[in-house]
Order: C-alpha cells, then sequence, then structure tokens
C-alpha cells in the first residue's frame, strides 16, 4: 500500500506533467524526434522538379503519363527511459531532490510520447538493472511508469551505467530513442556509452543540485558520500577547500561535455534548482533547428 505522501507525490507529479505538455511542448518534441525509416504513402502524378529516382514505372505506363511513389516518416517511436536510482539520486538543497527532479522529467517524456503514439519504457538501475518496463502504449501505461518510478526502492546504492546500458542493448531489436537520466557519478562507461549512441537515438540527461557545484561558508562539516558511504572532515570556510573543490567539479563537467560533443552525442543539463521544462523547450528547439538545417 502506498503512504498518503507519496501517493500525493505521485498524483501531483501525473498532474504537473499532463498539464505542463501543451500543443507548443508536443510540437517541439515531433520536431525534434523523428522515426526511424519511411514507409509509403501514396502515388500522384509528376511535377517538374520531382526526382526521377521516384517514379513509379508501372503505374506510368498503365497511365501514359509520369507518376511517382510518395513515402512518408514512419512516426512512431520506442522510447526507452534509464533511470538512475543510485544514492546520490536521494540529494537536495532545496524542495527537490534529485531523484524527484528525474521522475519530472520521465513524466513529461512519458506524456509526449503517449500523445504521439510512441511507445514507453524504463530500464531503472543502481551498481545493477533493478527494474524493466517494456515499451508499451497507453495513458494507463503512462501511470505505471510514473508511480514504479516513485515507488522503486532502490537495492544498490552505487552506479553502473555500462550495466543498465548494455542491459538495454540485450532487450531492444530495433533503433529507439533513449534517454539516460544519471548524474553520471561513474567511471569506465564511456566505451559502452558511445557504442550504443552508434546503434540507437541517444540523450544524456545530467541531473545535479545547485549544492554540488557551490557550498556555502558555515564552518566544520563531516560529508558522507552517499554511494560509497566514504566520510571526509572539511571546513567549507576554509578558500582553499572552496576553490579546490570548485575547480574539482569544473573539470569533471567539462571532461563530460567535451565527451558528448566528441561523439555527438546530444545532452540535456537538468537541475534540481531550476524548470525542467524550460531544459527540454530548450532541447527540442536546438535539435529541431539541426534537423532542419
Amino acid at each position: 500500500m502506498l503512504s498518503a505522501e507519496l501517493l500525493a507525490k505521485i498524483k501531483k507529479i501525473q498532474y504537473k506533467a499532463g498539464h505542463l505538455v501543451t500543443e507548443a511542448l508536443a510540437g517541439g518534441y515531433t520536431s525534434a524526434f523523428k522515426g526511424h525509416g519511411m514507409e509509403f504513402d501514396e502515388v500522384r502524378e509528376y511535377t517538374p522538379g520531382d526526382d526521377v529516382r521516384a517514379i513509379d514505372w508501372n503505374v506510368t505506363a498503365r497511365m501514359e503519363q509520369p507518376f511517382i511513389k510518395v513515402y512518408r516518416e514512419e512516426r512512431e517511436l520506442s522510447v526507452m527511459l534509464l533511470i538512475d536510482a543510485s544514492s546520490s539520486q536521494d540529494f537536495g538543497s532545496g524542495d527537490r531532490t534529485k531523484r524527484e527532479v528525474c521522475a519530472e522529467f520521465a513524466a513529461i517524456m512519458a506524456f509526449l510520447a503517449t500523445r504521439n503514439n510512441d511507445r514507453i519504457g524504463v530500464i531503472v538501475f543502481s551498481d545493477e538493472v533493478e527494474l524493466f518496463i517494456p515499451p508499451k502504449k497507453g495513458r494507463g501505461h503512462v501511470w505505471r511508469v510514473i508511480q514504479e518510478i516513485m515507488t522503486h526502492k532502490a537495492q544498490g546504492k552505487k552506479t553502473d551505467i555500462s550495466a543498465a546500458l548494455s542491459f538495454m542493448a540485450s532487450v531492444l531489436n530495433r533503433r529507439s530513442l533513449c534517454f539516460l537520466i544519471s548524474d553520471f557519478r561513474d567511471h569506465g562507461y564511456q566505451s559502452t556509452l558511445a557504442s550504443v549512441r552508434s546503434r540507437h537515438d541517444l540523450v544524456c540527461v545530467d541531473v545535479s543540485d545547485p549544492r554540488e557545484y557551490s557550498w556555502p561558508k558555515l564552518g566544520v562539516f563531516n560529508f558522507v558520500d552517499a554511494e560509497s558511504g566514504r566520510q571526509v572532515v572539511v571546513d567549507t570556510s576554509d578558500q582553499n577547500f572552496s576553490n579546490s573543490y570548485q575547480g574539482f567539479v569544473k573539470k569533471k563537467a567539462d571532461h563530460l561535455t567535451k565527451f558528448f560533443r566528441r561523439h555527438k552525442i546530444d545532452s540535456i543539463a537538468l537541475s534540481s534548482g531550476t524548470d525542467v521544462v524550460h531544459a527540454i523547450e530548450t532541447f527540442f528547439r536546438r535539435r529541431g533547428n539541426r534537423r532542419r538545417a
């Protein structure tokens, strides 16, 4: 049984996500993501400027005037959400944790997929794959996706992105649109990520919290790494510590960005302190413009 508090959170995210899927956002989704392959639509009369390679010679011979075959994009997609459920996702310095940001993003994408008659599936992982929901259509399926994401109790604390990607590659038989939603607190996954990118339309969603980039000067604190359990005592008022820490996180962020660019992997930056919808709209617009270029 779900607690009243958790049920209220699930309903809130479902209502908010459904409410935010406006015509503009739905149009941005359609513009940003195309189907895989073309299917025959109709035959029409040839007009000057048409590609002569598209001429249907059988119809042309019968009608004694040129006709061409017209194809349309196969719009239907399979969308897979790979969601990091490791312990670091429970961190949040404001009114939302990173886990709740992941759930909100996933809910919005699930509603957008359903609105476009696409299938939506989920893989929840920590240091192993903990939950797999095969791609399926329907608003009832969206409710299940949101509920499973919000109620899942992770068994592992650490992160294994390679394991999640390898599992996904083994269960998807056709090219799919895949969102990897994580804070990327892992190592050694880059070659697997690049390999999956060559077979699927992969988008990496980097989820963070403002306090992971800058700590206020509040004196001595005992910090515990949520995934490894390692503890360290630091003086947050120490300027040397502040400079060293900010340099470390900037180097990590720059390295990840350069990797995405080098392998032509699309990415979205989400933060528990900013608007998820704005980040999605910006990404849709950027990708849509690239498609039209």
